[in-house]
């Protein structure tokens, strides 16, 4: 993919190097394991009770006690060149989104709002609850932002066999494509449509036309963003559509169960990513997204 010395998006937010940004959940139980040593005396006394308190109301505003010991932090002060490489990269796809999306949406009767990127490390806080880099990327609606712990490109290229910058750059557009779903009201709507239903696959069929319109609207950005900039590279729609039959509901249920449930969808197959992205690809048109028909 070629980006080049292309401009980075500003509407970054680099938690990567701090404490973590906010609130948390409960500590795993390999960290309790860890800290048991240090808490085991520190029971004996009050004192010690009033450290154990001083330390739970830190952890659970944002600062990690574990830091002040060595251990794990949310963040991490340790520069990463790799990291900040992929960091760079990461803003200049943002700013591609932008730019294609400021030019693109107006011709649809709407105006491009730009969300937010927030970058970290293990966890982080959102408008949405605790991000956990378990989660992998995702979109906020409450407070319009993409949250993303690089470390999910790396588990993608080792354990699912997706490596490549174009490979992330679709992850990225796919979760802005969720952003123009929030502009366009289509997520508060499904959102309403899915409380009226008590059935559970009905929902999760509900979630995996979502999910595909975001696919499509990832593909009409790389057809946008091949006509204004050239960033396309030989080998790169290959790696997107890797990437996205790599994350299919088909192939991820049947590596961890060996067997598929369709029921339980809430991405879609393999085979359905593929072809969204790829229509939206090939037409760089929103109209042909219409996965709700």
């Amino acid at each position: 993919m070629q980006m080049g010395n292309r401009r980075e998006s500003s509407n970054v937010e680099d938690r990567r190097y701090s404490s973590g940004g906010g609130g948390r959940g409960l500590p795993s139980m390999g960290t309790m394991m860890m800290l048991w040593p240090l808490l085991k005396p520190l029971l004996r006394t009050k004192f010690g009770w009033a450290v154990i308190g001083l330390g739970a109301v830190a952890y659970f505003s944002g600062f990690n006690p574990m830091a002040l010991v060595g251990g794990g932090a949310a963040g991490s002060s340790v520069k990463n060149p790799q990291d900040d490489k992929e960091a760079k990269f990461m803003k200049q796809v943002l700013a591609s989104t932008e730019d294609v999306w400021n030019q693109l949406l107006p011709k649809y009767g709407m105006r491009y709002r730009e969300p937010g990127m927030v970058l970290y490390r293990k966890g982080t806080k959102s408008g949405c609850g605790y991000a956990d880099s378990a989660m992998g990327p995702f979109y906020c609606p409450a407070d319009k932002k993409v949250y993303l712990d690089q470390s999910f490109f790396q588990e993608l290229a080792r354990r699912h066999n997706a490596p490549g910058d174009f490979a992330q750059a679709y992850v990225l557009a796919h979760e802005v494509g969720h952003h123009i779903q929030n502009l366009q009201g289509t997520l508060s709507k499904v959102q309403r449509a899915k409380q009226q239903w008590r059935s559970e696959a009905k929902q999760n069929a509900l979630q995996v036309r979502v999910e595909l319109q975001a696919d499509c609207y990832a593909g009409v950005w790389a057809h946008h963003a091949q006509k204004q900039f050239g960033i396309l590279e030989k080998g790169d729609i290959a790696e997107a559509l890797n990437a996205a039959s790599s994350i299919g509901d088909d192939k991820l249920q049947r590596e961890a169960t060996g067997r598929v449930r369709p029921d339980a969808f809430t991405h879609g197959s393999s085979k359905q990513r593929m072809e969204w992205f790829t229509r939206g690809l090939a037409t760089g048109d929103l109209r042909q997204c219409d996965t709700f028909q």
